[in-house]
Formats: structure tokens, C-alpha cells, sequence
């Protein structure tokens, strides 16, 4: 029985439940690999929180199953962790986890995921005939590591010049709320948020940056509880170092 396959670098893990064993298919291209070797490099991508890609990695059946279906999955399955942990499931405390826990993430924390529910973005003709940058700062920002799943916690800063349309500023903040909801790695959700407001706002000129604490920094491995992960993504007029100053000026960096 099929249990998990796991793609990494042209590397497909297959791994199968045996009758008392598990039993662990690697190919390559049909050959072997070392799977302490192959761990060893999954671990490094997640320690170096190394992205493959700037879209988030996804199924083409990812939506096929509705939500209901998708909760009463993770419910069963974390049930099962909380036992194999050891955990007392009939205590009145710990009964109702997996049915939250798979709430949450369908819900909530990884909403995210299912592009029905991105934000319907309306456009408005630039009929102020502003022309200086907007800025919009100190978004809040809750997103979790795909690499941990443990939580990313910070504010995005977001500046745009109109080509000569303007969106509802409420609207900046529901495009970063919808990117960061779903397991990210923090350098594609800035890239995801500047791309986005490109598109939307018809225009090039788009400055984003993230300034983010990472869990999975802080709670464990190196477990550094004062460090900051701070990116940016910078495109048409925010290219020019002036116009790149004035913006860091506004968002105090």
C-alpha cells in the first residue's frame, strides 16, 4: 500500500507498508539511491528554507476533493500523530484537536491554497491625477513555513506609482492576507504579492518588502529568538535608487 511519494530533484520516494516493515523504493531515472543521502538533501533544502519554484507547488487534482472531505482527511491523520505521540485522546482537553487542527488548516491558516477564494480586485480610473508613490505599510502578516509548518509572523510594507489606476487600500491588504495564507517560503510570497499587484494594478512600478520572524528559526534548530528574515522585490521606478530611498524612508528601513 502506497503511503507517501516524496519528488525531489528528479527523485521520486515511494514508500510502501510491508506486513511489520516498511520497505523504501528510491528511482532515479530506475536507479537506486542512497536514502540517507536522499534525507540528508531534504533537510538542507528545509534548514536553507531553499524555494523550487515561484509558484506554489501544487496537484493538478488539488481541488477535485471539496473541503469537508479534506478536513475529515487530516482529522483522522492527526488524531493519529497526537496517539503516536502518546497523547490522550478522550481527555476533554485533547478530544476536539483533530477536528480543529483540520479545520485550520482548510479554514483558516491554508485558505490560501484555493484560488476561489482570492479576492475579487476592482479597479478605479486615477482621477485624483496622483502621481506620487502610494505606500501602504505595516500590513499584517501570518503565513507558515512549508519546509516546518510551523508559523512565519511579520509585516509587508507595499508601495505602487498608478499607471492611471488605483485599487481600494483595503484590497493591498487582502492580497497579502490571501498569498501568505498557505505554506510559503518567504522570498516567493514577496515575489507572489509584487507579481499580483502588477497585474491588478497594471503597472510595473511595485515595490514590496516583507520583514518576517520565522518559528522555525527561533523554536527549534538554531532556536535564535531575535533574528528577522527581511526581503524585497522591486520593479519599474523602484529599479531607480532614489525612488528606492524614498520608499525605505517611508517604511522606517
Amino acid at each position: 500500500m502506497l503511503v507517501y511519494r516524496l519528488h525531489l530533484s528528479n527523485i521520486t520516494i515511494m514508500k510502501l507498508n510491508g506486513n511489520n516493515h516498511d520497505t523504501i523504493v528510491l528511482t532515479n531515472n530506475n536507479k537506486p539511491r542512497d536514502i540517507e543521502a536522499l534525507w540528508a538533501q531534504a533537510d538542507f533544502m528545509g534548514d536553507e528554507h531553499i524555494a523550487t519554484s515561484a509558484d506554489t507547488p501544487m496537484r493538478q487534482d488539488a481541488f477535485d476533493m471539496d473541503d469537508a472531505a479534506k478536513m475529515a482527511i487530516i482529522e483522522k491523520h492527526f488524531a493519529q500523530i497526537m496517539q503516536t505521540l502518546g497523547l490522550d485522546l478522550t481527555d476533554d482537553s485533547l478530544m476536539g484537536t483533530p477536528h480543529r487542527v483540520a479545520k485550520m488548516y482548510v479554514k483558516e491558516i491554508f485558505h490560501g491554497l484555493n484560488p476561489a477564494n482570492k479576492p475579487k480586485m476592482s479597479v478605479f480610473d486615477n482621477k485624483f491625477k496622483y502621481g506620487q508613490m502610494l505606500v501602504e505599510k505595516n500590513i499584517g502578516l501570518n503565513s507558515t513555513c512549508e519546509h516546518h509548518f510551523l508559523p512565519i509572523v511579520g509585516k509587508a510594507h507595499v508601495a505602487y506609482i498608478s499607471s492611471g489606476k488605483v485599487i481600494g487600500l483595503s484590497k493591498i491588504n487582502r492580497i497579502v492576507d490571501y498569498f501568505a495564507r498557505r505554506p510559503q517560503v518567504q522570498e516567493r510570497l514577496t515575489v507572489q504579492i509584487a507579481n499580483e499587484l502588477r497585474k491588478v494594478l497594471q503597472t510595473e512600478d511595485v515595490a514590496v518588502v516583507i520583514d518576517a520572524r520565522h518559528m522555525c528559526v527561533s523554536s527549534r534548530g538554531i532556536q535564535d529568538e531575535g533574528s528577522a528574515t527581511v526581503t524585497a522585490e522591486y520593479a519599474g521606478k523602484f529599479l531607480d535608487a532614489k525612488v528606492k530611498e524614498e520608499f525605505l524612508t517611508y517604511i522606517g528601513m
